[in-house]
């Protein structure tokens, strides 16, 4: 192969705007997670308290669905240089057993690794086994066994939560609440296996059940991404992924009617919905960056998050975590010290929260840019 061929083909194997893409998500997620008082923030920057949903609900999803989008890409790049399935797995499991481990350090950063009450499951927790999950699926079943994989998931986990009995509490919907947030079977569960070591006391957002349909967010962006790779016109890949962002949807919408859209559960409809509005963006990321060839600074900015997302996001909550957990004066942590002399006495406290986010989303992405100057990607 010539070596324009074999550029074309890398070109053919990577997707800026997915790149893209996955750097918007980073930044946003930096800036939800960082507000200067979250009770005073903007309500699209805070999460929804239970059922329902905000801008701020989507992210988590989008990263998973890149995560699934991204693996049709990597592994068929992988594939064709001649790697085995089997070399493909263990680096894998590797990467999952890496990132697991990372959400433990972060955990218990700087200084709470008590094994007594150290948090189990977390963000990166959850990415890494739903990474795992759909890359087996994605080396060793076949195209048709992912949807169908997908529907049996969400069908499963619909009638695990809505008509599996609790013990000593009876029937969601019938006798107790359906998705009370402590009388449920994926909190009855977390109590169960994790008692003391679950992020809300009584409940954990990543638990164990609800990564079921956190998997098929990342079998969708597998599909999308499966889609994209294929050879054919990029107008046809582009409709496709808005058709299929449209019925997903308004499948979620519909399934909302009677199993609502939950994020700390995860639902089903939850799931549909958010995947959803991920196909969209992802469509509308690659018409105006891979296929209208659209550059310029955002495109730049949001590349270095992109590029080296793990570590930034890793980054961003270690420093984070830094401010929150060390006394700067008068009992006060640094964080609250830079957020209270800084922002709070200039400006109205929405505003002066969301402006402590946004200087702190730029610290972050000065840092990313000294490693992507330096041609420095922290892969795992």
């Amino acid at each position: 192969m010539s070596e324009d061929s074999s550029a074309a083909a890398r070109s053919h194997l990577r997707l800026v705007s997915l790149d893209i893409f996955r750097g918007a998500t980073i930044a946003a997620m930096i800036l939800v997670n960082n507000a200067g008082n979250e009770p005073d923030s903007y309500w699209l920057l805070r999460h929804a308290d239970w059922n329902g949903w905000t801008p701020a609900d989507l992210i988590f999803p989008f990263f998973l669905f890149i995560v699934g989008a991204s693996m049709a890409f990597s592994f068929a790049a992988r594939l064709e240089r001649g790697q085995s399935r089997l070399r493909l797995v263990k680096h894998v499991i590797q990467r999952g057993a890496i990132l697991f481990a990372l959400g433990l350090f972060l955990n218990g950063f700087p200084n709470q690794y008590s094994l007594a009450t150290l948090r189990v499951y977390g963000i990166l927790q959850r990415i890494a086994i739903c990474y795992v999950s759909v890359a087996l699926c994605a080396l060793y079943f076949r195209r048709r066994a992912w949807l169908a994989l997908a529907v049996a998931l969400l069908i499963g986990y619909w009638v695990l939560l809505r008509y599996l009995p609790l013990p000593g509490l009876g029937v969601p919907g019938r006798d107790i609440p359906l998705l009370d947030p402590d009388r449920n079977i994926a909190a009855w569960l977390d109590r169960r296996l994790l008692a003391g070591h679950l992020f809300a006391g009584t409940r954990d957002p990543e638990g164990i059940l609800s990564t079921i349909p956190a998997i098929v967010t990342a079998l969708i962006g597998l599909l999308a991404g499966d889609r994209l790779h294929y050879s054919e016109s990029k107008r046809a890949k582009t409709l496709q992924l808005l058709i299929a962002g449209v019925v997903c949807m308004a499948a979620g919408k519909l399934w909302n009617l009677s199993f609502p859209i939950n994020k700390n559960l995860w639902t089903s409809s939850f799931a549909l919905f958010t995947a959803g509005i991920a196909l969209l963006c992802l469509a509308a990321c690659y018409w105006i960056i891979d296929v209208q060839n659209w550059r310029g600074p955002s495109t730049k900015f949001f590349l270095v998050f992109g590029t080296n997302a793990i570590a930034a996001y890793v980054f961003a909550e270690m420093a984070s975590l830094t401010l929150y957990h060390f006394s700067a004066a008068a009992g006060l942590s640094w964080q609250e010290v830079l957020y209270q002399n800084g922002f709070e006495p200039w400006l109205s406290p929405a505003l002066a929260s969301l402006l402590y986010s946004l200087c702190y989303v730029f610290f972050c992405w000065a840092v990313m840019w000294l490693l992507y100057r330096k041609r420095i990607f922290v892969k795992i």
